[in-house]
This record gives C-alpha cells, structure tokens and sequence, in this order.
C-alpha cells in the first residue's frame, strides 16, 4: 500500500466517528484507534470529566487542560450538602453512566415516586459503553423518591432511589 493511500485512510477515519479501525493486507497491518468521543464529552460537560478520570490513560492531556474547579464544583454533585441526609433504604448506582428512566424514549418509565416494587424489580438502566445495564430493586418497599433526572450522568456508588 502506498504512502498516500495510507495518509487518505488515516485522514478518512480521523473525520469518522469510527473509534477502532483495524486493517490486514498481506504483511501490512494497520491499527488506529481514536478517543474522540470521550475527548468531546470531557472538554465539554464537567460530568464527563468524573467518568474520563477513571480512563486516565485514554484522555490523560484532557484531564490536564480541564480546570481543576471544574472537578472540585462536580464532586458533590449526588448530594447536595443543603439538602436533608436520605433515610430509607437507598439503591446505588453500580457503575458510571447515563441513566434512563425507560427502555425507549415513548415508553413509561420503569417506576414512579410512590409505586410499589419487590426485590428485583427493573428501576431504571445504566448505560456505559453502549450496554444497557438494568437497576434492580435490591428492597422491598415503595418509591420514596427517584434522585436522578432521566438521561443524567450517574457515577459508581451514586444514590438513585430511596425505598422504604
């Protein structure tokens, strides 16, 4: 393969929204990969930088240009110190990634403040590296209050629902 058949695939994929490319011809191989989606993510929603820290190694010159008030504003964000302590029992999220409500944008959500559920019951789903990821009820009880917005960043150990 020629050098500037190399340059126009490297320049293709580059303004793709590919982020692994792999190709062999014979005793040529080429790999690139690019981390451009969570370098958008981080550069522009200080969420994103709580989730991009854990990938350090992935996006560590984002990391460095972000400003460190940004992640110092962020950390307190599931609990806001003025609000009252959570009483009852509390399911937490179990991984970082984006919460939703339903399982599609047209249908109901999974639960409602005051709905009844058992354990097991599907709450709501995570999303994280385009795996949906239910959250189960590990209580029975009923919704006293649902802590997250539909389509919000979550991060691992983050309070979700209070049941009691």
């Amino acid at each position: 393969m020629e050098l500037s058949n190399i340059l126009e695939l490297i320049h293709a994929v580059s303004d793709s929204n590919l982020t692994q490319f792999n190709l062999q011809d014979g005793n040529l191989n080429i790999s690139m990969s690019a981390e451009k989606t969570i370098v958008q993510q981080a550069a522009a929603n200080a969420d994103a930088v709580a989730f991009a820290a854990q990938y350090q190694t992935a996006v560590q010159p984002v990391l460095q240009s972000v400003p460190q008030s940004a992640v110092q504003n962020n950390a307190g964000a599931g609990a806001s110190s003025s609000e009252k302590p959570l009483t009852g029992n509390i399911v937490k999220s179990p991984l970082v990634g984006t919460y939703y409500a339903a399982s599609s944008p047209d249908s109901a959500p999974f639960v409602k403040v005051g709905d009844k559920v058992t354990k097991g019951q599907v709450l709501g789903i995570v999303e994280a590296m385009k795996l949906m990821n239910e959250i189960e009820s590990e209580f029975d009880g009923t919704v006293k209050e649902i802590l997250v917005e539909n389509e919000q960043m979550v991060e691992f150990g983050q309070p979700m629902f209070v049941i009691e």
